[in-house]
Parts: structure tokens; C-alpha cells; sequence
């Protein structure tokens, strides 16, 4: 009889934390994107504008994993406001030989947020000067605090600031950042202030107007923009594009809703320009950086490869620890 795993989220925060192997197995699933006929068709969306809702669903197979995730994530903006998270969702994998069910993973959210910090600092590891050691993070929820950690794995963060438009946030963010992780993490009220210390910048918000300038900016800094994963959402002033060394997670997606579609409609970036993705950097066949100097950003929208990679992973983990509930159909 056919078996399926079943994991909550406890269980799952359990056996996939944020580690390096997680890093890890998110790059190797940005190179086979590069590499390999990775078959992920296009984002679908449903969004429910008066809630402030949407749901995305992705959706990857990759040659040489056996499993392949379909993963259900709903963002609802308005939820903090009702005491509820913003972000939760699932995971379903299945067998690619078969295609029966293999797990079904209640994540709430949870492995969407592990491999989207995970992505950061897969840029972070390819874009980022080897001595960047200051962090400016925009925003102060969860995804946030995820990154500033995934960082921590790949360079020697030792300071980052907090910026959020709720400065109270921001300030109870920043204290638990700094408990958490032994650094210097303190919050500013201006953005400006910010980035103006920053080697690197993360922006981690719906926004729907930019809330990076590109004056702001120095020379030699990294940006990675996760938060600008629907065609309303803009968090990265288009010049500041133009100015820097721009990398794609995947850019038939970031043409469409990620912060090149802005640039590209502000005509400060051409529609038909071939921009280097972020596999193709891991994996050596493009510059994450020019020199020292240069400005880079990458711009994540979130791929289904992420899920498949972290999913199975995930499953994997389990499977080897005997967790979970086993549901013979």
C-alpha cells in the first residue's frame, strides 16, 4: 500500500533549521535551474485585493531529484492587524516516477520563509564583498529576522540596522536580533540612516513604492530585494537598478512582478536586455560582481526549484528520523 508522510510545522522547524546545509541545497537548486532542463512552469496567482490577500502557487521538477513540491502559499497583509501571520501555506510531494503523494508537509509558511532566506544568502555568498560586515534590513518581520540570520552563514556580519515603518517594531526586532544572534543589531527611524552603514542591504516588505533610493547607496555595497513578488509591489527606486550589477533569481519572473519589471516600465532598464541569473552565478558562468567597487543587486521573486529543493529535503530529514505521521491511503 502506497504511504504518505505527514509533518506540522514543529516537527518540520525541527528537522530543517536554518542551517548551512539548507543554504546549501537551495544553491544547488539555483544551478540546476542554470544547468540542467529543470521544467517550472509560471507563477500562478490569485488575489483577493480587498483583504490585501494573495495566494501563489509554485511548482518545480528537476532532473535527478526523485520528488518534486507543489507548494500553496497564501500572504494576506492585513493579518498582523487581526493578531494572525501574514504568510502560511503548504507543501505537497510527490513521487516524479509515480506522481502518488510522498508527504504532505503543514508548514504554515514555515519552509516558504527557511528557503527565501536561504536564497539571501545564496546571493549574499556569490554578490556580496568577502568583508562585508554591516547589515541595513527593511522591515522587521519574520523574513527579516531570517535573513539577517542566513548572512550570519555566509559572511562575517558583526553590526546591522533595523529600519521599519513602524519604528516600535523595528526597535523590539532589533533587540531580539541582538539577543539572538551576539551582534550589534540596532533600529533608526530614517531609511536613510540605514543604508548609508550598510555593506549590505536586504529589503524585506510589500511595499508598493520604493523605499530604497539610490542616493543613498555607497559604492561596493550588495543588495538583495526578496520582497517585490507581485506586479504591485516595488521596493527598489528604479535608478538604483540601473546603476548596479542586476542579477535575476529567474528573469522571465522579475520582467513581469519583480523590481526589474519597475525599472524596465520606468525606462531606466531595457525589456530586452539579457540580465545573468542567480544560478548561473553559483554556478561560475556569470559575475556576481564586477570589483570592489560596484553596486550589486539581486532580485528574488521566489522559484519553484526553492520548493521542490527544500521540500525534499525536508522529507529526507524525516524520513532518516522517523518523524511524522504515516498515512497509508
Amino acid at each position: 500500500m502506497p504511504e504518505m508522510l505527514i509533518l506540522t510545522q514543529r516537527e518540520l522547524a525541527d528537522l530543517v533549521p536554518l542551517d548551512l546545509d539548507a543554504v546549501n541545497t537551495v544553491e544547488a537548486a539555483f544551478v540546476a535551474l542554470a544547468e540542467k532542463p529543470v521544467v517550472m512552469p509560471p507563477i500562478l496567482r490569485l488575489d483577493i485585493v480587498e483583504n490585501r490577500g494573495e495566494v501563489d502557487v509554485k511548482t518545480a521538477y528537476v532532473p535527478g531529484i526523485d520528488s518534486f513540491a507543489i507548494k500553496i502559499s497564501p500572504g494576506f497583509f492585513n493579518n498582523p492587524a487581526l493578531g494572525l501571520p501574514s504568510v502560511n501555506g503548504m507543501m505537497v510531494l510527490l513521487s516524479a516516477q509515480t506522481g502518488l503523494v510522498e508527504a504532505l508537509l503543514l508548514d504554515n509558511g514555515y519552509l516558504t520563509d527557511i528557503r527565501t532566506a536561504a536564497a539571501g544568502a545564496v546571493a549574499a555568498r556569490h554578490m556580496a564583498r568577502a568583508d562585508a560586515k554591516s547589515v541595513a534590513v527593511f522591515g522587521a518581520g519574520v523574513q527579516a529576522q531570517l535573513q539577517l540570520q542566513a548572512l550570519m552563514r555566509v559572511r562575517p556580519i558583526e553590526k546591522a540596522t533595523i529600519w521599519a515603518r513602524d519604528h516600535a517594531k523595528a526597535l523590539s526586532t532589533a533587540a531580539l536580533l541582538a539577543e539572538r544572534l551576539k551582534i550589534d543589531v540596532s533600529a533608526v527611524e530614517q531609511p536613510e540612516a540605514a543604508a548609508a552603514m550598510a555593506d549590505i542591504i536586504v529589503t524585506t516588505t510589500p511595499a508598493e513604492e520604493p523605499i530604497l533610493n539610490a542616493e543613498w547607496v555607497r559604492a561596493g555595497t550588495h543588495i538583495t530585494a526578496m520582497g517585490s513578488d507581485a506586479e504591485h509591489k516595488n521596493e527598489i527606486d528604479p535608478r538604483l537598478l540601473a546603476m548596479s550589477h542586476y542579477v535575476a533569481d529567474r528573469l522571465s519572473q522579475t520582467r513581469i512582478l519583480g523590481e526589474l519589471h519597475h525599472a524596465i516600465a520606468a525606462g531606466a532598464m531595457r525589456s530586452d536586455h539579457e540580465f545573468p541569473e542567480l544560478g548561473a552565478v553559483a554556478a561560475g558562468k556569470s559575475a556576481g560582481r564586477l570589483d570592489a567597487a560596484s553596486i550589486t543587486l539581486a532580485d528574488l521573486t521566489g522559484t519553484g526549484v526553492q520548493d521542490t529543493a527544500i521540500a525534499t529535503l525536508a522529507h529526507a530529514r524525516a524520513r532518516r528520523a522517523g518523524a511524522g505521521t504515516v498515512f497509508a491511503s
